[in-house]
Parts: C-alpha cells; structure tokens; sequence
C-alpha cells in the first residue's frame, strides 16, 4: 500500500532536489555535457535545498510521482539555465501548479507534460500566459481538452512544434487567433476521420511545414486545388500512415499542395491489394514532385523507372478509366510498348545430332549432366564402351573446328550446347 505522501504526489522542489544534489554524485570528477553546478548568489532564508545543485539545462523528471511546484523562489534560484523540461509520466492535474514552474524557468524551450491526468482540467487565461516563452510543447495522452490547446496557442505566440497524440480527438474548433510560426504539428492516433476538420489546421496554422497525422483513419481530401493552395501554402510533408484513403484521386489531390515534398503513406486501404513494387512506382509516378517517398529518397532514374511502369501499367485500361497522370505520362514518353519477357533461366536440354562413323542419330540431352554421364548415354547409341569412346563437340554457329570433351566432370551447359549443334564420337585405336 503506497503511503500517504505517495498518493498526495511530490513538490517539483522536492524531487531536483533528491535527484540532483551533490550527495548523489560522490565519485563525480567533472560535469557532463550541459551540466551546471547552479550556486544560488540569494538562497532563500530556510530553505532545505543544498548550497549547490549539479543541474543540467536539460531536465528530465518523468515518472517522480510529482503533483505540485514546491516554493517558487528555489525553483526560479536553481532553474534559471534550464532549457528543456522533461515532466511526463507524473501526477500533475492542475494547470496553476504547472504554471508556477515554467513561470520560474526564464529560458524554457521545450516541455514535456505528456501522460499527466489533465483531461477535464481548466487552464485560465492568467495562468497560460506563464508558457508564453515555450517553443515545444508535447501534450501527448493528456487527455487535455482542445480548447486548452487552442488557449495555448494563442498565449504562445512563438510556439513552433506542437504534439497531441492519443487524445481521442473527432474534432477539432477553429481559433479565432493563428499561431503564425507553428511548423510541426504531430496529432497521431486521434479518431479525425473528416477531412473538414484537418482543413480547420490551415487557417490556424498558416507556417506548418510537416503535418503528421498517422493512425486517423482519415476517409478522404475533399478540398479542391485552390482551396488546398490557400490553405497549406508552406506544407512540405505529410504523414497519412494508417488512413483511411480508398481512391487515386485523393492521391492525386496531394500534388495540390504547392511546396509537398515527402509524403509518408503506409497501410491505407487503396494500396492493399499492389505488391511492393507495384505500390512504390505508381505511388511515384503520381506525385512528381515528391523527393521522399514513406522515408526513402526518389532518385531522378527510380523517377523514371516508374512512370514508364505508370504507362504500362494501364496500358490495356478501357479510356474512360484512364487516370489523369497516365495522359501526361504519355505525353512525356510516347505510348510504350510492353516489356519483352524473357526467360534467363539457364537451358535444361538440347536436340543435338550424334555422328559415329557412317551413323547419325538425332538425341535429346540433359545439359545439367557431365560428360562423362553423357558417355554412359552414348553406349547404347554407339555400340561403344564408355573407354572406348571420344567425344568431340561441334558448334554449327562456330567457324572454328571441333572441340574435344576431355574432362569428365565438366557440366555440358558450359559449353554452350544449343539446339542443332552435334556431338562427334571417335572410336579410341588399341
């Protein structure tokens, strides 16, 4: 059973100072990368902190059981240099005692509050402007209601990588207030399966540059070309892994985005029934001016490669089912014919002629066997001990003479045996 202090949680105070005091530290013999012995120049009066902490700018206190913020003024004494806080995993569920950290940390860029119980708690105006300096905020599995985000990012004017995940979103309200420099927005697993509210992100977000929304089960784009220019000027990626997406069209609807330049796209319905290679090259082939492809870099030859497979693909696809991309495709290459398909598999048999003295017969050969499994065949034909025999090779294509099967082991398709060739067998003299 845990005890009473356990279940009430700790003081942010309490746990950098349990974590970071120099007691912790007793074999230390220098300071890691981004560590600063912090010396407090006015220690409040009482205070139980140590004289000097071993404090990195990067803070990471996930999963400490932390509920509260503990005395303002150590915090703001101790934290002064400290850039990124990481504060997932903990027991915070009020916005004010959350404040009252990051108020106190000056130069704070990056925070963490993922997988802290914040769902149904209410963040107060007053209270949000205290993240007004933060530029990376990760609000993954908060359970953090939208209109808190939106609250957010209206009092973060320089806000510019946001995450949201697994916060069981259907939707989302437009903000009356845009939040110019936002670039990232990271809003996977959520349930936005309507392309109306993925619009509301443009008006909101103006400077997005990479949109990840894996696992939404997206149904479709329904935005036309302008609409789509106006409202993602500055996207450059897209991840749609895990959507919903059924149709080519919707595909082709991605080449509307004018600066779109990688696109992630795995594990939609659409492509299910393609193999691999069919899935990549006409993915390809429909987005010209895509240069990453679901990670992978698009080389100008694999470019090429697939939109000539885009034409043969629908080569025999009925006019009316032709899609747009295959016309232009056309216009760029010529209407190809079909690949010739040939077999490089190596030959198993040839019908060669056995000549032995006056007798000619005509024999179907194993190419696979060896000469000397080829003499044992010959006995019946020639009348001649395997011993008693030698083999000479004629090609019927070659100018040059006959050429002596002198090793046993030798396999008969190194020679190059073809069809019409003949085999001449020369009694031994005694």
């Amino acid at each position: 059973m845990e005890s009473p202090v356990c279940q009430e949680g700790r003081t942010f105070v309490e746990v950098i100072n349990e974590k970071y005091s120099p007691e912790n530290f007793p074999c230390r013999r220098g300071l890691g990368m981004g560590v600063v012995v912090v010396v407090p120049t006015a220690c409040p009066q009482g205070s139980p902190m140590k004289d000097r902490l071993n404090l990195p700018s990067v803070l990471v206190l996930n999963g400490c059981g932390i509920s509260k913020a503990g005395d303002q003024s150590e915090i703001a004494a101790f934290c002064a240099h400290v850039m990124e806080l990481d504060l997932s995993h903990n027991k915070l569920q009020d916005w004010h005692e959350i404040g009252k950290i990051v108020s106190n940390i000056p130069n704070l860029d990056f925070l963490n509050l993922s997988y802290n119980p914040l769902g149904g708690m209410t963040l107060e105006p007053q209270c949000a402007e205290a993240f007004s300096r933060v530029r990376r905020l990760v609000l993954n599995n908060t359970q953090v209601c939208w209109d808190t985000v939106m609250l957010l990012t209206r009092e973060i004017p320089e806000l510019e990588e946001l995450f949201v995940c697994l916060n069981e979103y259907s939707g989302v309200r437009a903000s009356s207030v845009a939040c110019p420099n936002l670039r990232l927005l990271h809003i996977t697993d959520n349930s936005l399966h309507d392309w109306a509210e993925v619009r509301k992100f443009g008006s909101m977000f103006p400077g997005l540059d990479t949109l990840v929304m894996a696992n939404n089960n997206l149904a479709s784009i329904q935005d036309s070309k302008d609409i789509l220019q106006r409202l993602f000027p500055n996207l450059r990626s897209i991840n749609l892994h895990n959507s919903g997406l059924n149709r080519w069209e919707d595909i082709e609807k991605l080449n509307f985005f004018p600066k779109l330049e990688e696109v992630r796209l795995q594990g939609i319905p659409l492509l299910q029934t393609y193999t691999t290679e069919e899935r990549r090259s006409l993915m390809i082939a429909q987005l010209p001016s895509i240069s990453l492809l679901n990670g992978s870099v698009v080389t100008e030859s694999e470019r090429e490669d697939a939109e000539r497979f885009f034409i043969r693909y629908y080569l025999h696809c009925p006019e009316e089912e032709l899609p747009h991309r295959y016309h232009c495709l056309v216009n760029k290459y010529g209407k190809l014919e079909p690949l010739a398909e040939i077999d490089l598999r190596p030959r198993c048999h040839a019908q060669i002629e056995v000549h032995c003295e006056e007798k000619v017969e005509q024999l179907n050969i194993r190419l696979d066997q060896t000469v000397a499994e080829l003499k044992k065949q010959l006995t019946s034909v020639v009348q001649l001990s395997t011993s008693s025999m030698r083999l000479y090779y004629i090609d019927k294509s070659s100018a040059f003479g006959p050429d002596e099967l002198k090793y046993n082991t030798r396999a008969l398709h190194s020679y190059n045996i073809q069809d019409g060739d003949e085999i001449l067998v020369v009694p031994k003299t005694k």
